[in-house]
């Protein structure tokens, strides 16, 4: 699952980790990209030992067997994670799929934990790179879905995601128990506490996009052709 931040990416690991035949990963990426970009983010020194910080080695972990008993690898990925000079050809060997969301819904959320993200903090283009490459080497458009849509009707949301992705929908997807999951990187305690608080995916009626200020406005026009690039491919939901 390809991702941005403050896209709801953590809600649907969740999801996924409620299924009794399936193993998630949260951003095994992260230490790599942190040491190879050079970027500072909260908790840095605790991620940076917490991960392996080759990438090579993040790809094999990525690529190792399932556990027993498990039938499903679910990895939620950041796109931003993924430097130009990481080699992503692993990704040949899994299904694609792309978790998009409206970058105003995105740029104001992520503003509250770092003050001024930038085109990369958000991912989009990064997305748009990786599923432009999955849609040439495979010529089938990967799978997108809008995380908005499916705050509109869980239930059927992760059924068409399903479907669409060709493993039978669990309804156990749609609930968790607060307080974290045993996979959550350790970074979870600065990003993650609204889903720890949550007990599960429920319906919940669409806001109105949010109004950014002057200072924001600029990431958010950088922003938006790619995301309207990859909504043009979004499942229906309802």
């Amino acid at each position: 699952m390809w991702s941005g931040p403050r896209n709801l990416s953590t809600a649907m690991m969740y999801a996924f980790a409620s299924r009794q035949d399936c193993v998630v990963m949260d951003e095994p990426f992260y230490a790599a990209y942190l040491k190879a970009s050079g970027e500072v983010h909260p908790m840095q020194e605790a991620i940076l030992a917490s991960q392996p910080t080759d990438p090579e080695e993040v790809v094999q972990a990525c690529l190792s067997p399932l556990p027993e008993g498990k039938k499903l690898s679910y990895q939620k990925h950041m796109s931003h994670h993924v430097l130009p000079r990481f080699s992503i050809e692993f990704t040949d060997k899994l299904t694609n799929v792309f978790l998009i969301r409206h970058p105003a819904r995105v740029i104001a959320s992520y503003h509250k934990k770092r003050a001024q993200p930038s085109l990369q903090d958000v991912g989009v283009e990064q997305q748009v790179a990786i599923f432009n490459r999955q849609h040439q080497r495979s010529g089938r458009v990967p799978v997108v879905i809008d995380s908005d849509d499916l705050l509109t009707d869980p239930a059927l949301g992760l059924e068409v995601l399903c479907d669409a992705i060709g493993i039978p929908f669990d309804s156990a997807m749609l609930s968790w128990q607060p307080g974290g999951n045993p996979a959550d990187g350790v970074w979870a305690e600065h990003w993650y506490n609204a889903v720890w608080q949550s007990n599960g995916l429920t319906k919940t009626q669409r806001k109105p996009i949010p109004q950014l200020p002057a200072s924001l406005q600029s990431v958010l026009a950088q922003s938006l052709p790619y995301y309207e690039l990859l909504a043009k491919h979004k499942l229906t939901v309802g």
